[in-house]
């Protein structure tokens, strides 16, 4: 086992510089921008920059410098002693080593020094020491830088990221780029907290390891359906392994967010194989119903935004197919691979001579399909995305039946749903809820939509500071929608 993390985590760092300790001392660069010189004296010529992390075999020491190979550069020169901390590599120091890895987990910008300790201890200690923490602290800080690297403030600190992203892969640690929203985002590759959940761990270990390797930001976009099928079924089984019985209550909230989450993608990739979403669909409603908003911490808001979208987007998986009935309604049937075809027919009317018809790729809920009383309009929720729901509209004009096709909104789709919400009586108008995430985001809304136009007439933030909404709202909307939660 300790070769093999050796070998996992060293194998362009301390691996090549301590694989005999008779070759010399090991030590680890401690600051950044530390100058490689050619002599040991300030003005001797410079051969790199070192950066905190970078790990150097000692093979001397002369005027205050020590004389340093760089392993992974290959090359030699010479350090300030001042600017390198010497690490042993004797099992017996192991607990020293892991004592620092302990100090710098959750020092922010110390991420590439505390990966190179991580290697360390890794080294030194025995193979039936190394227990969870070690890995949940290198988790921990790979993600963290990951998430540095992708920040949309980064660019003050571009270089120094750059150059600990760099001594975080001569240790090992691998990072993936995953494109969201035109933009390249690292996302650690999740190594060692899949070690966490393999070794016994503490509830709050695994609880994390989970949370880390279920993010939904770092969900590869160019999946195929069964691929993302079977990815999103490894999440849900990710996050079951994470218990909560002794928790604390905003860690909770955390796994029950991201449960209600991962819960709605896994039935909407369930739906569009033709298998049973219920259950999963029905343990996202249940997730996100536990969530103490009490004990929801501030950082989480954003969080608890995004399940409920995701959560909203996919809750008609939740509910029976639809009864017969003779009035207006829908039917679906196979068109070209991957496309469902939707007919609207009434009493006269059978799928052969429907009313209206129109093909999709995406998922058609046909339990969401709702009349109108005068039988001249109809709404559908139809899913393209599984984080993603439009509202399509049949409705009978002058010359014929029409399909429009509202989405949440004109932006770049990345979260949100628009869902019916309620015929007014007398009126050419429906009632529609809508939530949406754009640049970051989240924004919810109770709209009056004019059928002739399908322009918003009335908009508001709360559905009871609008008389109509609270007049016409659709029951059985009221009670299965999370836009009211």
């Amino acid at each position: 086992m300790k070769r093999h993390l050796a070998a996992l985590l060293l194998c362009a760092g301390i691996g090549s510089a301590v694989a005999d300790e008779t070759l010399g001392t090991t030590g680890i660069v401690a600051q950044d921008q530390v100058a490689l010189r050619a002599a040991p004296k300030e003005s001797a010529q410079q051969q790199a920059v070192l950066w905190q992390g970078d790990t150097l075999e000692i093979r001397g020491e002369r005027f205050g410098y020590l004389q340093v190979y760089d392993h992974r550069r290959e090359r030699g020169g010479y350090v300030r002693a001042t600017q390198l901390r010497r690490v042993s590599l004797a099992a017996e120091q192991a607990p020293e080593l892991l004592a620092v890895v302990r100090f710098l987990r959750d020092t922010p910008g110390a991420e590439a020094l505390g990966l190179a300790y991580v290697a360390a201890y890794l080294k030194a200690a025995p193979a039936q020491a190394i227990g969870s923490e070690s890995f949940a602290a290198m988790g921990s800080m790979a993600e963290r830088l990951a998430r540095r690297a992708s920040s949309r403030h980064a660019k003050a600190d571009d270089a120094v990221i750059a150059a600990h992203l760099e001594v975080a892969a001569g240790l090992g640690v691998v990072m993936r780029s995953v494109e969201r929203d035109g933009r390249m985002q690292l996302c650690y590759d999740g190594e060692a907290f899949r070690r966490v959940l393999a070794l016994p761990a503490s509830e709050e270990e695994r609880a994390r390891a989970a949370l880390a390797l279920t993010r939904p930001e770092c969900v590869p976009p160019d999946l195929s359906t069964t691929a993302r099928h079977d990815f999103d079924s490894w999440r849900v089984d990710v996050l079951a392994r994470a218990t909560r019985d002794t928790l604390p209550e905003f860690l909770r909230n955390r796994l029950r967010l991201r449960s209600a989450g991962v819960q709605a993608s896994f039935a909407f990739q369930r739906a569009r194989r033709g298998e049973d979403a219920q259950p999963a669909m029905a343990l996202a409603l249940q997730e996100l119903a536990a969530v103490n908003k009490l004990e929801l911490a501030d950082e989480d808001t954003n969080a608890y935004s995004d399940a409920a979208v995701r959560v909203g987007a996919s809750r008609w998986g939740a509910e029976p197919a639809p009864l017969e009935s003779k009035g207006l309604r829908v039917v679906t049937s196979a068109g070209e691979p991957g496309q469902t075809c939707i007919a609207l027919i009434d009493a006269k009317h059978d799928a052969t001579n429907a009313l209206a018809r129109r093909c999709t790729y995406g998922l058609v809920w046909t339990a969401s399909a709702s009349a109108n009383a005068a039988g001249t309009a109809l709404a559908l929720a139809v899913q393209p995305l599984d984080a993603w729901r439009e509202l399509w509209i049949f409705q009978l004009g002058s010359d014929g039946w029409r399909i429009d096709v509202l989405p949440p909104s004109l932006d770049t789709p990345e979260l949100g749903y628009l869902e019916f919400a309620g015929w007014v009586p007398g009126k050419s108008q429906l009632l529609a809820a809508r939530e949406t995430k754009v640049e970051g985001r989240f924004k919810r809304s109770f709209e009056v939509i004019g059928l002739t136009t399908l322009t918003i007439e009335k908009q508001v933030d709360n559905p009871s500071s609008l008389s109509v909404f609270y007049r016409a709202q659709d029951a059985a909307w009221k009670r299965q929608t999370v836009a009211l939660r």
